[in-house]
């Protein structure tokens, strides 16, 4: 199987999970945004609790370049890992978020 169908699979089975979750206050939504041609994947909250607005990504990621790109994770366990132990390798995984210099001591792919 072509491995970019391997980490849509993987990151729809994370937007899935992820998106089951929903705020125990408020008027808020779990949105999955999916573009599939580009490959980015995001998932979103949005909406009211009493006078304040909630608007942000929970984890966003891309495939670039034969890798997936973790651009933003605001997960608890971290979506790295939850790919890791789909059988995901850590030489396809990108921590987009951290400084290129520091992705060397992650222990995932160090590209600049």
């Amino acid at each position: 199987m072509d491995k970019v169908v391997v980490f849509q699979e993987a990151i729809y089975k994370l937007l899935d999970e992820y998106g089951q979750y929903q705020p125990s206050y408020g008027d808020i939504k779990v949105v999955k945004v999916i573009d599939p041609i580009g490959h980015h994947y995001q998932l979103m909250i949005m909406g009211w609790f009493k006078y304040i607005r909630s608007y942000g990504a929970i984890f966003h990621a891309d495939i670039i370049d034969g890798r997936i790109w973790i651009q933003h994770d605001g997960t608890e366990d971290g979506i790295a890992n939850r790919l890791v132990d789909m059988g995901i390798a850590k030489e396809d995984i990108v921590l987009a978020y951290q400084e290129p210099f520091k992705r060397a001591y992650s222990g995932f792919a160090v590209v600049s």
